[in-house]
Protein backbone atom coordinates (compact mmCIF):
# COMPACT_ATOMS: atom_id res chain seq x y z
CA UNK A 1 0.00 0.00 0.00
CA UNK A 2 0.95 3.64 -0.48
CA UNK A 3 1.02 5.70 2.83
CA UNK A 4 -2.40 7.24 1.88
CA UNK A 5 -4.41 3.52 1.03
CA UNK A 6 -2.66 2.42 4.17
CA UNK A 7 -4.50 5.79 6.19
CA UNK A 8 -7.42 5.32 4.05
CA UNK A 9 -7.58 1.73 4.91
CA UNK A 10 -7.31 2.61 8.45
CA UNK A 11 -9.85 5.33 8.62
CA UNK A 12 -12.20 2.87 6.83
CA UNK A 13 -11.62 0.33 9.84
CA UNK A 14 -10.29 -2.30 7.62
CA UNK A 15 -6.69 -3.68 8.50
CA UNK A 16 -3.66 -2.05 6.20
CA UNK A 17 -0.66 -3.80 4.86
CA UNK A 18 0.78 -2.13 8.37
CA UNK A 19 -0.02 0.55 10.97
CA UNK A 20 0.20 3.87 9.66
CA UNK A 21 2.26 6.48 11.23
CA UNK A 22 1.66 10.57 12.41
CA UNK A 23 4.24 12.11 13.80
CA UNK A 24 4.09 16.38 12.57
CA UNK A 25 0.86 16.68 10.86
CA UNK A 26 -0.62 18.65 13.59
CA UNK A 27 -0.21 20.67 16.65
CA UNK A 28 -1.11 17.82 18.85
CA UNK A 29 0.41 14.77 17.23
CA UNK A 30 4.05 16.71 16.50
CA UNK A 31 7.45 16.82 18.21
CA UNK A 32 9.37 19.84 20.23
CA UNK A 33 12.07 20.91 18.20
CA UNK A 34 14.95 19.33 20.39
CA UNK A 35 13.33 15.88 19.49
CA UNK A 36 13.15 16.85 15.73
CA UNK A 37 16.95 17.56 16.23
CA UNK A 38 17.71 14.47 18.16
CA UNK A 39 16.30 12.42 15.05
CA UNK A 40 18.11 14.06 12.45
CA UNK A 41 21.21 13.92 13.71
CA UNK A 42 20.33 10.32 14.42
CA UNK A 43 19.54 9.25 11.40
CA UNK A 44 22.45 11.24 9.58
CA UNK A 45 20.57 13.59 7.76
CA UNK A 46 21.71 17.12 7.35
CA UNK A 47 22.84 19.47 9.75
CA UNK A 48 22.02 23.13 11.21
CA UNK A 49 19.26 24.31 12.89
CA UNK A 50 15.27 23.14 12.90
CA UNK A 51 12.72 25.58 12.15
CA UNK A 52 10.25 25.81 14.66
CA UNK A 53 6.75 26.08 12.80
CA UNK A 54 4.67 25.89 15.52
CA UNK A 55 6.20 28.52 18.59
CA UNK A 56 3.39 28.44 21.08
CA UNK A 57 4.55 24.78 22.12
CA UNK A 58 7.80 25.18 20.18
CA UNK A 59 7.40 22.50 17.72
CA UNK A 60 10.04 21.38 15.21
CA UNK A 61 9.14 21.32 11.35
CA UNK A 62 9.63 17.34 9.82
CA UNK A 63 11.03 17.93 6.55
CA UNK A 64 11.25 15.28 4.00
CA UNK A 65 14.18 13.70 4.93
CA UNK A 66 13.06 12.88 8.01
CA UNK A 67 9.49 11.85 7.28
CA UNK A 68 11.12 9.32 5.14
CA UNK A 69 13.42 8.03 7.61
CA UNK A 70 10.73 7.72 10.59
CA UNK A 71 7.89 6.50 7.53
CA UNK A 72 5.58 8.79 8.64
CA UNK A 73 1.90 8.15 6.97
CA UNK A 74 0.42 11.44 7.12
CA UNK A 75 1.56 15.39 6.17
CA UNK A 76 -0.35 18.20 7.49
CA UNK A 77 -1.24 21.52 6.34
CA UNK A 78 -1.44 24.23 8.81
CA UNK A 79 -2.84 27.88 8.63
CA UNK A 80 -1.29 30.29 7.58
CA UNK A 81 -0.38 32.30 10.48
CA UNK A 82 1.03 30.91 14.32
CA UNK A 83 -0.71 31.20 17.66
CA UNK A 84 1.08 34.39 17.69
CA UNK A 85 -0.69 35.36 14.79
CA UNK A 86 2.07 35.62 12.63
CA UNK A 87 3.01 33.93 9.31
CA UNK A 88 5.93 31.80 9.01
CA UNK A 89 8.71 33.38 6.43
CA UNK A 90 12.30 35.13 6.82
CA UNK A 91 13.49 32.20 8.99
CA UNK A 92 16.14 33.77 11.37
CA UNK A 93 18.56 32.07 13.82
CA UNK A 94 17.33 32.18 17.25
CA UNK A 95 18.65 30.22 20.66
CA UNK A 96 16.97 28.74 23.29
CA UNK A 97 17.85 28.96 27.37
CA UNK A 98 19.99 25.75 26.99
CA UNK A 99 21.77 27.23 24.26
CA UNK A 100 19.71 24.69 21.31
CA UNK A 101 20.15 27.11 18.03
CA UNK A 102 16.65 26.93 16.18
CA UNK A 103 14.99 28.88 13.02
CA UNK A 104 11.59 31.43 14.22
CA UNK A 105 9.52 33.36 11.80
CA UNK A 106 11.40 37.05 11.12
CA UNK A 107 7.77 38.13 13.20
CA UNK A 108 9.05 36.03 16.22
CA UNK A 109 9.36 39.56 18.56
CA UNK A 110 10.54 39.21 22.04
CA UNK A 111 12.35 40.66 24.35
CA UNK A 112 13.11 39.43 28.01
CA UNK A 113 11.22 40.49 31.36
CA UNK A 114 13.22 41.33 34.61
CA UNK A 115 12.75 37.63 35.82
CA UNK A 116 14.71 36.19 32.63
CA UNK A 117 11.78 35.08 30.80
CA UNK A 118 11.26 35.76 27.26
CA UNK A 119 7.83 37.39 26.37
CA UNK A 120 6.79 37.14 22.93
CA UNK A 121 4.35 39.45 21.12
CA UNK A 122 0.89 38.69 19.14
CA UNK A 123 1.97 39.59 15.13
CA UNK A 124 5.26 40.49 15.82
CA UNK A 125 4.11 43.74 17.41
CA UNK A 126 5.92 44.74 20.26
CA UNK A 127 3.95 48.42 20.90
CA UNK A 128 0.94 46.14 21.96
CA UNK A 129 1.41 44.04 25.49
CA UNK A 130 3.04 40.25 25.40
CA UNK A 131 0.84 37.35 24.60
CA UNK A 132 2.98 35.16 25.66
CA UNK A 133 6.17 33.73 27.97
CA UNK A 134 8.58 31.20 28.12
CA UNK A 135 10.05 30.87 31.42
CA UNK A 136 13.40 31.00 31.95
CA UNK A 137 15.39 28.22 31.32
CA UNK A 138 11.67 26.50 30.09
CA UNK A 139 10.57 24.77 26.44
CA UNK A 140 7.52 26.15 25.46
CA UNK A 141 5.25 29.43 25.93
CA UNK A 142 2.55 29.87 28.30
CA UNK A 143 -0.36 32.20 27.51
CA UNK A 144 -0.29 35.56 29.11
CA UNK A 145 -4.10 36.26 30.18
CA UNK A 146 -5.22 39.66 28.85
CA UNK A 147 -8.53 39.59 30.84
CA UNK A 148 -10.08 43.16 30.14
CA UNK A 149 -12.55 44.22 33.03
CA UNK A 150 -16.20 42.57 32.26
CA UNK A 151 -19.36 44.53 32.87
CA UNK A 152 -21.62 41.51 33.43
CA UNK A 153 -24.47 44.26 31.27
CA UNK A 154 -22.27 44.95 28.72
CA UNK A 155 -20.94 41.04 27.42
CA UNK A 156 -21.43 41.06 24.14
CA UNK A 157 -21.21 37.60 22.16
CA UNK A 158 -19.62 39.86 19.66
CA UNK A 159 -16.29 40.48 21.24
CA UNK A 160 -15.49 36.81 21.47
CA UNK A 161 -16.18 36.82 17.60
CA UNK A 162 -13.44 38.92 16.63
CA UNK A 163 -11.12 36.29 15.87
CA UNK A 164 -13.55 34.55 13.10
CA UNK A 165 -15.26 36.20 10.30
CA UNK A 166 -15.44 35.16 6.52
CA UNK A 167 -12.09 33.58 5.20
CA UNK A 168 -9.86 35.86 3.08
CA UNK A 169 -8.98 34.85 -0.36
CA UNK A 170 -5.35 35.13 0.28
CA UNK A 171 -5.90 32.09 3.03
CA UNK A 172 -7.86 30.31 0.20
CA UNK A 173 -5.24 30.68 -2.33
CA UNK A 174 -2.29 29.53 1.03
CA UNK A 175 -5.10 26.12 1.70
CA UNK A 176 -5.17 25.85 -2.09
CA UNK A 177 -1.18 25.52 -2.66
CA UNK A 178 -0.76 23.69 0.70
CA UNK A 179 -2.81 21.22 -0.01
CA UNK A 180 -1.72 20.76 -3.69
CA UNK A 181 2.08 20.36 -2.17
CA UNK A 182 1.15 17.84 0.51
CA UNK A 183 -1.27 15.76 -1.49
CA UNK A 184 1.46 15.19 -4.16
CA UNK A 185 3.55 13.51 -1.80
CA UNK A 186 1.64 10.23 -1.88
CA UNK A 187 0.77 10.54 2.14
CA UNK A 188 -2.68 11.04 3.70
CA UNK A 189 -3.26 15.09 4.16
CA UNK A 190 -4.65 16.19 7.51
CA UNK A 191 -5.68 19.84 7.39
CA UNK A 192 -6.13 22.63 9.87
CA UNK A 193 -8.36 25.36 8.81
CA UNK A 194 -9.10 26.71 12.30
CA UNK A 195 -12.34 28.73 13.25
CA UNK A 196 -13.83 25.12 14.01
CA UNK A 197 -13.06 24.23 17.99
CA UNK A 198 -15.91 25.38 20.26
CA UNK A 199 -14.48 26.82 23.65
CA UNK A 200 -10.47 25.40 22.89
CA UNK A 201 -8.66 26.70 26.05
CA UNK A 202 -5.71 27.38 24.15
CA UNK A 203 -7.64 29.60 21.98
CA UNK A 204 -9.31 31.56 24.62
CA UNK A 205 -7.08 33.95 25.44
CA UNK A 206 -6.57 34.82 21.60
CA UNK A 207 -2.36 34.93 21.45
CA UNK A 208 -2.79 36.21 18.34
CA UNK A 209 -4.51 39.10 18.99
CA UNK A 210 -3.49 42.31 19.61
CA UNK A 211 -6.24 43.50 22.05
CA UNK A 212 -8.59 40.90 22.47
CA UNK A 213 -11.90 41.80 24.15
CA UNK A 214 -14.64 39.47 25.91
CA UNK A 215 -14.25 36.87 28.34
CA UNK A 216 -10.44 35.91 27.89
CA UNK A 217 -9.45 34.60 31.16
CA UNK A 218 -9.44 30.70 31.23
CA UNK A 219 -11.03 30.87 34.78
CA UNK A 220 -13.83 33.20 33.76
CA UNK A 221 -14.41 31.23 30.53
CA UNK A 222 -14.89 28.01 32.87
CA UNK A 223 -17.30 29.70 35.30
CA UNK A 224 -19.24 30.78 32.17
CA UNK A 225 -19.65 27.63 31.02
CA UNK A 226 -22.20 26.61 34.21
CA UNK A 227 -23.02 30.43 34.78
CA UNK A 228 -23.05 32.27 31.30
CA UNK A 229 -24.47 29.72 29.27
CA UNK A 230 -27.17 31.45 27.22
CA UNK A 231 -23.77 33.62 26.46
CA UNK A 232 -21.99 30.63 25.26
CA UNK A 233 -24.61 29.62 23.15
CA UNK A 234 -24.76 33.05 21.55
CA UNK A 235 -21.20 33.17 20.32
CA UNK A 236 -21.01 29.47 19.19
CA UNK A 237 -24.48 30.05 17.28
CA UNK A 238 -22.44 32.50 15.09
CA UNK A 239 -19.15 31.23 15.10
CA UNK A 240 -21.00 27.44 13.60
CA UNK A 241 -22.89 29.85 10.67
CA UNK A 242 -19.42 31.61 9.99
CA UNK A 243 -17.60 27.87 10.36
CA UNK A 244 -20.29 26.52 7.66
CA UNK A 245 -20.02 29.57 4.97
CA UNK A 246 -15.96 29.23 5.18
CA UNK A 247 -16.16 25.61 5.21
CA UNK A 248 -17.90 25.79 1.83
CA UNK A 249 -15.50 28.17 0.46
CA UNK A 250 -12.60 26.04 1.22
CA UNK A 251 -13.89 22.37 0.41
CA UNK A 252 -14.81 24.42 -3.49
CA UNK A 253 -11.14 25.03 -3.48
CA UNK A 254 -9.05 22.05 -1.98
CA UNK A 255 -11.95 19.24 -2.69
CA UNK A 256 -10.44 15.52 -2.13
CA UNK A 257 -7.09 16.91 -1.62
CA UNK A 258 -7.75 16.65 1.57
CA UNK A 259 -8.46 13.19 4.04
CA UNK A 260 -8.74 14.42 7.37
CA UNK A 261 -9.99 17.88 8.82
CA UNK A 262 -8.53 18.70 12.63
CA UNK A 263 -12.14 20.07 14.22
CA UNK A 264 -11.47 20.63 17.68
CA UNK A 265 -8.90 21.10 20.30
CA UNK A 266 -11.12 21.41 23.29
CA UNK A 267 -9.81 19.00 26.02
CA UNK A 268 -13.04 17.59 27.93
CA UNK A 269 -10.59 15.61 30.58
CA UNK A 270 -8.27 15.80 33.78
CA UNK A 271 -6.36 12.71 34.42
CA UNK A 272 -9.24 11.67 36.64
CA UNK A 273 -12.25 13.30 35.07
CA UNK A 274 -14.28 14.87 33.09
CA UNK A 275 -14.40 19.44 32.95
CA UNK A 276 -17.88 18.94 32.84
CA UNK A 277 -21.25 16.28 33.11
CA UNK A 278 -22.25 14.38 30.57
CA UNK A 279 -25.24 16.63 30.25
CA UNK A 280 -23.45 19.91 29.99
CA UNK A 281 -21.72 18.64 27.51
CA UNK A 282 -24.72 17.47 25.23
CA UNK A 283 -26.32 20.84 26.02
CA UNK A 284 -23.61 23.65 25.27
CA UNK A 285 -21.03 21.66 22.59
CA UNK A 286 -22.87 18.51 21.20
CA UNK A 287 -25.23 20.60 18.99
CA UNK A 288 -22.47 22.54 17.17
CA UNK A 289 -20.20 19.80 17.03
CA UNK A 290 -23.15 17.74 14.94
CA UNK A 291 -23.45 20.89 12.93
CA UNK A 292 -20.07 21.39 11.25
CA UNK A 293 -19.56 17.16 11.50
CA UNK A 294 -22.61 16.55 9.35
CA UNK A 295 -21.92 19.34 6.78
CA UNK A 296 -18.41 17.87 6.32
CA UNK A 297 -19.86 14.47 6.17
CA UNK A 298 -22.25 15.92 3.54
CA UNK A 299 -20.02 17.63 1.03
CA UNK A 300 -16.73 16.17 1.38
CA UNK A 301 -14.82 13.13 2.02
CA UNK A 302 -12.96 13.99 4.78
CA UNK A 303 -12.91 12.33 8.40
CA UNK A 304 -13.13 14.78 11.13
CA UNK A 305 -10.40 15.01 13.74
CA UNK A 306 -11.21 15.78 17.62
CA UNK A 307 -8.43 15.84 19.93
CA UNK A 308 -9.15 15.57 24.04
CA UNK A 309 -6.84 14.80 26.54
CA UNK A 310 -7.75 13.22 29.75
CA UNK A 311 -10.45 10.41 31.27
CA UNK A 312 -13.08 11.08 28.94
CA UNK A 313 -14.32 7.76 27.97
CA UNK A 314 -17.66 8.51 29.66
CA UNK A 315 -18.09 11.48 27.13
CA UNK A 316 -17.10 8.79 23.83
CA UNK A 317 -20.60 8.02 23.03
CA UNK A 318 -21.80 11.70 22.91
CA UNK A 319 -18.11 12.54 20.68
CA UNK A 320 -19.76 9.87 18.15
CA UNK A 321 -23.39 11.06 18.35
CA UNK A 322 -21.78 14.59 17.37
CA UNK A 323 -20.36 13.22 14.28
CA UNK A 324 -16.55 12.70 15.30
CA UNK A 325 -14.74 10.03 13.25
CA UNK A 326 -11.55 10.73 15.50
CA UNK A 327 -10.35 10.71 18.44
CA UNK A 328 -6.93 12.00 19.75
CA UNK A 329 -4.64 11.63 21.94
CA UNK A 330 -6.01 8.89 23.50
CA UNK A 331 -4.62 9.10 26.70
CA UNK A 332 -4.94 5.65 27.92
CA UNK A 333 -3.03 6.67 31.01
CA UNK A 334 -6.08 8.52 32.36
CA UNK A 335 -8.71 6.66 34.83
CA UNK A 336 -11.08 4.72 33.06
CA UNK A 337 -8.90 4.74 29.42
CA UNK A 338 -8.07 1.05 29.65
CA UNK A 339 -6.88 0.55 25.43
CA UNK A 340 -8.42 -2.89 25.50
CA UNK A 341 -11.92 -1.77 26.62
CA UNK A 342 -11.46 1.56 24.55
CA UNK A 343 -10.85 -0.74 21.48
CA UNK A 344 -13.54 -3.20 22.41
CA UNK A 345 -16.20 -0.68 23.47
CA UNK A 346 -15.72 1.82 20.43
CA UNK A 347 -13.27 0.39 18.22
CA UNK A 348 -16.16 0.14 15.44
CA UNK A 349 -17.41 3.57 15.08
CA UNK A 350 -14.43 5.63 16.11
CA UNK A 351 -10.28 5.63 14.62
CA UNK A 352 -7.78 5.85 17.65
CA UNK A 353 -5.02 8.41 16.64
CA UNK A 354 -2.72 8.06 19.33
CA UNK A 355 -2.17 6.23 22.60
CA UNK A 356 0.81 4.89 21.27
CA UNK A 357 3.23 5.28 24.15
CA UNK A 358 2.95 7.38 27.45
CA UNK A 359 4.28 10.59 27.20
CA UNK A 360 4.49 12.01 30.90
CA UNK A 361 5.99 8.43 32.37
CA UNK A 362 7.18 5.50 30.16
CA UNK A 363 8.63 7.60 27.08
CA UNK A 364 10.27 10.35 29.42
CA UNK A 365 11.26 8.40 32.69
CA UNK A 366 11.41 4.81 31.14
CA UNK A 367 13.97 2.90 29.44
CA UNK A 368 14.25 2.10 26.00
CA UNK A 369 13.22 -1.48 26.65
CA UNK A 370 10.09 -0.15 28.59
CA UNK A 371 9.22 2.01 25.56
CA UNK A 372 9.61 -0.57 23.26
CA UNK A 373 7.68 -3.18 25.18
CA UNK A 374 4.62 -0.21 25.90
CA UNK A 375 4.49 0.18 21.69
CA UNK A 376 3.84 -2.98 20.74
CA UNK A 377 1.22 -3.88 23.00
CA UNK A 378 -0.18 -0.62 21.97
CA UNK A 379 0.02 -2.27 18.23
CA UNK A 380 -0.82 -5.42 19.24
CA UNK A 381 -4.49 -3.77 20.67
CA UNK A 382 -5.23 -1.08 18.87
CA UNK A 383 -4.03 -1.99 15.65
CA UNK A 384 -5.93 -5.26 14.96
CA UNK A 385 -8.47 -4.77 12.43
CA UNK A 386 -7.96 -1.15 11.64
CA UNK A 387 -9.17 1.74 12.95
CA UNK A 388 -6.06 3.33 13.90
CA UNK A 389 -3.16 5.82 13.38
CA UNK A 390 -0.27 5.48 15.61
CA UNK A 391 1.37 8.11 17.59
CA UNK A 392 2.30 8.92 21.28
CA UNK A 393 0.01 10.11 23.52
CA UNK A 394 0.11 13.77 22.65
CA UNK A 395 3.06 15.72 21.28
CA UNK A 396 6.80 14.43 22.35
CA UNK A 397 8.57 16.93 24.61
CA UNK A 398 11.59 18.75 25.13
CA UNK A 399 13.65 16.59 27.58
CA UNK A 400 12.55 13.05 26.33
CA UNK A 401 15.78 10.99 26.61
CA UNK A 402 16.46 10.79 22.64
CA UNK A 403 17.51 6.94 23.06
CA UNK A 404 13.48 6.51 24.37
CA UNK A 405 12.34 8.30 20.93
CA UNK A 406 14.74 5.95 18.43
CA UNK A 407 13.36 3.13 20.48
CA UNK A 408 9.72 4.37 19.37
CA UNK A 409 10.51 4.52 16.01
CA UNK A 410 13.01 1.07 15.79
CA UNK A 411 9.82 -0.80 16.97
CA UNK A 412 7.82 0.64 14.71
CA UNK A 413 10.22 -0.41 11.60
CA UNK A 414 10.61 -3.72 13.28
CA UNK A 415 6.87 -4.14 13.36
CA UNK A 416 6.43 -3.09 9.90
Amino acid sequence: MTSKERVLAALAHREPDRIPVDFGASSVTGLHVKIVGALRSHYGLAAGPVKVHEPYQMLGLVEEDLKQALGLDVDGVFPPETMFGYRNEDWTPWRLDDGTEVLMSGHFKTVRDANGDTLVFPKGDTSVPPSGRLPKGGYFFDTIIRQPPLEEAALDPADNLEEFGPISDADLDHFDARTRETAASGRAVLATFGGLAFGDIALVPAPFLKHPRGIRDVEEWYVSTLTRTDLLHRIFEKQAAIALANLEKIAARVGDRVDVVFVCGTDFGTQQSTFCSIRSFRSLYLPYYKIINDWIHKHTGWKTFKHTCGAVASLLPSLIESGFDILNPVQVSAAGMDAAQLKSDYGRDLVFWGGGVDTQKTLMFGTPAEVRDEVRRRLDIFGRGGGYVFNSIHNIQANVPPANVVALFETLREAR
